[in-house]
Formats: C-alpha cells, structure tokens, sequence
C-alpha cells in the first residue's frame, strides 16, 4: 500500500477558498493551516494593544490593523494574520491579492501555548524577510511580559524585554507615547513577575 500524495494549493486556490471561508487560515507553500480560537485572555490584549496604539498613532503617519488584516511575505509566500499591525504611509497591497497588506512595520502577536514556538522561530524569520518590518513584540497570555525586537541598521534584531505592570512598553520606530504594562494587560490575570 502507497501513501496518497497530499495535494498542494496554488496560491489563487488558498485566496479563492479563503474569500468564501468562515474561518481564517494561514498558507505557506501550497499547505493551508487552520487558525485555532483564541482564549478570552488573547483576545483582550490583543484589543487592549490595538486601543493603546490606535489612540497614540491617530492623526499621525501610522495606523493599526487587527487580525483581519491578511499579510503577505512576498519573499516567501507566507500569508498570514497577525494580533496587531503598524504600517506607515498608504498601505501597500500585493499585486495578486489586494487584501494581503505587504507593508508592516510593527508586528505583534500574542503567544498561545500551541504556536508559541512557531511564533518566536519560524514565523519571525518569515517576518524578517519584509524590509518595512522593523519590530517585533511577543506578548504573554500567562505573565505581564511583553517582548519586543527592533531591526537594528546592520540587519540584526536587539532584544528588549518589559516584565510587570508598572513597566512601559516603547515602541522605537513609531511615533508612540509609552504604553503602561497594565493596560497591556487590562482585563487579564496575569503573574507579575516571571518565575
């Protein structure tokens, strides 16, 4: 007995599937991946973080997107959703997809235990490979810990870490007033410190 060949997807039949979808899903080399439901907790600081940022950028160069903006990693043909965008400018749009943004700046994701690994590894070398994109935060369902990774001028990535409530997240490449740590974590219980 042989194995049945998994069929690969083009990438006009993943956008056509994905236009009629109920749920979102994220593709990458002819394979669709399913996006789980996301916890309450997600869901807050992910709103929590679009409020901040909304308010901070409004009326200036840069605006927010939430997850159902589609993003493009043109180098690599990864489409995805992130929890939060920042793009600057006009939004740029890919040529085959006018829904699929190709131009972040800032990209958040908060961490769930089943894509964690994925979102601190793969994932973020996918996102690396879009020159607009110059942070990226990872934030904790589980603790006030936000962790953010700036491009630096030579191409490599510095590390900072925001740990408790009475921390301030700084975004460096936006125009962005600091958002304190507990209204990141609004709503959410949470260790305050890490153990």
């Amino acid at each position: 007995m042989t194995a049945v060949p998994k069929t690969k997807l083009t990438v006009a039949e993943y956008l056509a599937i994905e236009r009629n979808a109920e749920r979102k899903s994220e593709y990458y080399r002819g394979e669709m991946f399913a996006m789980a439901g996301a916890t309450p907790a997600h869901n807050f600081i992910k709103s929590n973080i679009e409020g901040e940022l909304f308010g901070r950028l409004k009326g200036g160069p840069c605006r927010t997107a939430s997850s159902d903006q589609r993003v493009l990693v043109e180098l690599t043909g990864l489409f995805t959703y992130p929890d939060v965008i920042v793009f600057c400018g006009e939004p740029q749009y890919s040529e085959d997809d006018p829904n699929s943004l190709i131009n972040p700046r800032v990209i958040v994701e908060v961490l769930s235990p089943s894509t964690e690994r994925y979102d601190r590894t793969t994932k973020f070398r996918q996102y690396q490979q879009m020159p607009t994109m110059q942070e990226y935060i990872l934030v904790s369902q589980e603790e006030a810990l936000v962790e953010q990774y700036v491009r630096q001028d030579d191409g490599s990535w510095k590390y900072y870490s925001y740990v408790g409530p009475e921390a301030q997240l700084q975004l460096a490449t936006v125009p962005a007033t600091p958002i304190p740590m507990a209204d990141v974590f609004r709503s959410v219980e949470v260790r305050s410190e890490a153990h």
